[in-house]
């Protein structure tokens, strides 16, 4: 690669502005369940709820978001997008005076960021040759996750004593990226694509398998982010949820490229059951509490990520007949399916342990939760061969695939 041309003027800017806008938002909304609660005084179930909804636009919003950038255009959507988040950004800082608007800045956020990331994809590797996309691509995502490493860490220690300065401060600073945006050049255009499928269609032809797994990993993880800082704050501080945070993102950034060809390497049975055994032990160890304990949790809980994420997509893109555009949206959809279930069924069990004062459990419920996935495999792989052997397919070679 080291032949490969530097980034454009406007790729750079597209990285730095993925980067701010990852930092902007992860230095608010990590506290949202501790934020809503206070400034409203909900109890979880309810907080749950509007974490599910929020989760379900940000999430599977981007196959929406997609369809706007075909029909807008990326310099449009894009700047739809960070107007949105402006705004949504306002409302939190309104929120402090009229608390109700919380509320609306959060599904505003939302909303800007389900048509962000599509469009700032698009428009980061439109341009470039085929060569060049894996390292644009994996440039961005390196921007992304230290968005969501470092934002939580810098605001740990305001996000709740001086929440107005944080909101505030956010929306500035993204009020001066909407302006840097106005100036980007329109990608050039591409005279050759195929027509875009409907959007109705963007479910038809989904590998199940990974679709599945994907939304039940994604509940887990959101029953482990949206609940952990109600957890930790009491517990130690909102500083020191900062730094798990942080250190969780991190350990993504780095493990993930080093372990890739080895996950791809891997069985898709045997990885999934190696991740979710690490998601169990993580969890359970959360339920010892004290700082130590949320620590270790958060590390290995991060482990078994590391491989149920990228193992997923790997094999979501190696099972379906879709393009790699189709594949990564009916993903997104799983993500918010689970993103929604781990906010609506997280915050219920999680509201209701606590106030019976056996929050704890709650850990040892998910880790239970967990350990589902392992004890399925036999069930899967029979109902697998069963599905092959009516179509008339050997079973061997799919079975084998995955384990």
């Amino acid at each position: 690669m080291s032949g490969a041309p530097a980034f454009t003027g406007p790729q750079r800017f597209m990285l730095v502005s993925s980067f701010v806008t990852t930092l902007g938002s992860f230095a608010v909304l990590p506290f949202t369940s501790v934020l809503l609660r206070e400034r409203l005084g909900w109890e979880l179930g309810t907080v749950g709820r509007v974490l599910a909804v929020a989760s379900l636009l940000q999430f599977a919003g981007c196959v929406a978001g997609a369809a706007v950038a075909e029909r807008l255009g990326l310099r449009r959507t894009l700047l739809i997008a960070l107007v949105l988040h402006v705004a949504g950004f306002a409302g939190f800082t309104a929120g402090a005076r009229w608390p109700v608007v919380t509320v609306a800045g959060l599904v505003t956020v939302c909303c800007g960021a389900a048509l962000y990331l599509p469009a700032a994809k698009a428009y980061l590797v439109q341009d470039a040759d085929e060569r060049r996309r894996p390292r644009l691509l994996s440039a961005s995502n390196a921007a992304l996750n230290a968005g969501v490493a470092l934002g939580p860490a810098a605001a740990g220690p305001f996000a709740l004593g001086s929440s107005t300065a944080v909101f505030t401060t956010v929306t500035v600073l993204l009020a001066l990226l909407t302006l840097g945006h106005v100036a980007l050049p329109p990608p050039a255009p591409d005279d050759g694509r195929r027509p875009a499928e409907p959007v109705w269609r963007v479910l038809d032809r989904i590998a199940a398998a990974p679709f599945a797994v994907t939304a039940w990993t994604l509940y887990l993880h959101m029953c482990f982010y949206y609940y952990l800082p109600v957890y930790t704050v009491p517990r130690v501080s909102a500083a020191f949820y900062g730094l798990v945070l942080m250190l969780h993102s991190l350990i993504l950034v780095v493990l993930q490229p080093l372990l890739a060809e080895r996950v791809g390497r891997a069985g898709y049975v045997p990885a999934m059951c190696l991740g979710f055994a690490a998601m169990a032990a993580g969890m359970a160890v959360l339920a010892l509490g004290g700082a130590a304990a949320i620590v270790a949790g958060a590390v290995v809980i991060c482990l078994g990520e590391v491989v149920l994420f990228l193992k997923n997509d790997l094999e979501a893109l190696a099972r379906s007949p879709r393009s790699a555009a189709v594949v990564f949206g009916q993903q997104r959809v799983a993500m918010g399916i689970g993103a929604f279930g781990g906010g609506l069924v997280g915050g219920a069990g999680y509201g209701a342990l606590d106030q019976a004062g056996h929050a704890p459990v709650f850990w040892l419920a998910v880790a239970a939760q967990c350990a589902l996935v392992p004890l399925l495999v036999p069930f899967a792989r029979r109902a697998l061969a069963g599905r092959a052997g009516r179509a008339g397919v050997p079973a061997g070679d799919d079975i084998a695939r995955m384990g």
